[in-house]
């Protein structure tokens, strides 16, 4: 399991305050990791994840279905129910669900789907399949969280344009700081943040930089990107960060960036708080 030691951060989030990218894996021995994964995680289950939040002050968050665990989503839905209405969750499905599925799923905390482009996980997925789940989770109010490398954004822009729902990209498209802010990746991607439904998370600085610890590097792509949509940016811990290796980060160090990415107190609030709690629907 995941070293639980967490340095406690200088800075505190406001109250509500939402870790919106974080996972639980297996434990094995209860929920089982798919056998067509990429990667194998160490467990990292739903008492370390409470642990974690309870030390860097986070009283929401939402749990995102990781393609080690491929669909079966037991374990996110398990996490979920032991939270007291706190966590929400993003579900991996196939073509094979059913309304029923998706009824099912929006009862116990799901508000969106995932795909992964990633692809040394695996990616990419069938353009058809995607469309034709997007069409079964609009009505739902859900959204898509689309999991790519740097380097496919560009490729991938006419499909994301062409999404019938909120699309939400993760860990700031995987880009490279070492690439600076003009590079053809960063700029398709604030390009996209032009439409509305376009959100982007602003964490990952741990994949985004290029020099290491303490990640200041990717600072600039952050701030960017809430310049562009202050009320369309996410931010969560990535907890416990897999396929980064032993050089994960500690997660009391990336909370301390939050006041470096988002320096005006507006900002954020809204980062933190009002944007999950209205792409989320934590008072329903």
């Amino acid at each position: 399991m995941p070293q639980l030691y967490v340095r406690v951060p200088r800075y505190r989030p406001p109250p509500l305050a939402c870790d919106a990218h974080c996972h639980v894996f297996g434990p094995a021995a209860r929920f089982p990791y798919a056998g067509s994964r990429a990667y194998t995680p160490e467990d990292a289950p739903k008492e370390q994840l409470a642990a974690l939040h309870q030390a860097l002050g986070f009283e929401r968050a939402v749990i995102v279905q990781a393609s080690c665990h491929g669909t079966d989503n037991s374990a996110m839905l398990d996490a979920i129910a032991a939270s007291g209405g706190r966590y929400r969750g993003v579900a991996i499905v196939d073509d094979s669900l059913g309304d029923a599925g998706y009824a099912s799923l929006h009862e116990r905390g799901v508000r969106g789907v995932r795909f992964n482009f990633v692809k040394h996980l695996g990616g990419m997925p069938d353009p058809a399949v995607v469309t034709r789940v997007v069409e079964r989770v609009r009505p739902l109010g859900w959204h898509v969280v689309v999991h790519l490398d740097a380097v496919d954004i560009v490729e991938l822009s006419p499909l994301l344009r062409r999404l019938q729902a909120p699309f939400l990209i993760d860990h700031m498209g995987r880009v490279k700081a070492a690439g600076g802010l003009d590079q053809p990746a960063f700029k398709a991607l604030l390009d996209l943040m032009a439409l509305d439904r376009c959100w982007v998370k602003v964490c990952g600085a741990e994949r985004v930089s290029s020099q290491g610890p303490p990640f200041h590097d990717a600072i600039p792509f952050a701030q960017a990107l809430i310049a562009r949509a202050p009320d369309r940016v996410l931010w969560g811990t990535d907890w416990p960060h897999p396929n980064v290796g032993p050089n994960a980060p500690n997660d009391g160090d990336l909370v301390d960036l939050l006041p470096l990415i988002a320096p005006d107190p507006g900002n954020r609030d809204a980062l933190l708080v009002a944007n999950p709690l209205r792409l989320y629907d934590f008072n329903s």
